[in-house]
């Protein structure tokens, strides 16, 4: 469908698009570009007719033509365009992008030292990976999504999410050996010496 588009966990179908008109266009308007379409795509019609394309105009017109119908609808038209400003400034910000390789960094490697410490459970589950890395759960999905396109994580038989050798030499791309020796300081358990960790020890 032309006018399709994704909106949350629905199909939204944008009826000014398929019309090809503004969305402050007025009722004549609607009605003389819908006449155009329709003549042109009416499966009747030789050289241009196309059922698909007819039955989508049909239903933009049938919605728009009526004034509580087209009310209803362009409340969800508005949100639609909201969404999508926010995107785009979103996109423009140069700052999200820097912050998503942080994050992106931060994960793997906080998996990098569960897994040093710890070869044998070498994973953290999606919540306590949340709680330790302080993503929210809907941000979290995406770098995780991310990750492991990448190979550098990937999950466990038993669900948990670790970190894979491709990750690990990712992070000893990325990571100062300093960085890495302070993380692992903080992750220690009592009664670990910080040149334990350093060592591995």
């Amino acid at each position: 469908m032309l006018g399709a588009q994704v909106l949350g966990d629905a199909a939204f179908t944008d009826y000014y698009e398929i019309l090809e008109i503004s969305p402050n266009a007025h009722q004549e308007t609607i009605e003389r570009i819908f006449r155009h379409h329709a003549r042109r795509y009416h499966p009747d019609n030789q050289d241009t007719g196309d059922f698909l394309r007819f039955n989508e105009i049909v239903e933009a017109h049938n919605t728009l033509r009526d004034p509580v119908k087209r009310a209803q609808y362009d409340i969800q038209h508005q949100n639609r365009s909201n969404i999508h400003r926010k995107l785009a400034e979103e996109a423009s910000d140069p700052r999200g992008i820097e912050r998503d390789v942080d994050i992106q960094g931060k994960l793997l490697l906080i998996l990098y030292v569960k897994c040093r410490r710890n070869i044998d459970d070498p994973g953290f589950g999606n919540v306590e990976l949340e709680r330790l890395s302080g993503i929210p759960r809907e941000h979290l999905e995406f770098h995780l999504w991310y990750l492991k396109e990448k190979g550098w994580i990937k999950t466990l038989d038993n669900g948990q999410i670790a970190i894979t050798v491709e990750g690990v030499d990712r992070v000893n791309i990325d990571q100062h050996p300093k960085d890495i020796i302070k993380l692992l300081k903080d992750r220690s358990g009592a009664g670990r010496a910080p040149n334990e960790a350093a060592s591995g020890g």
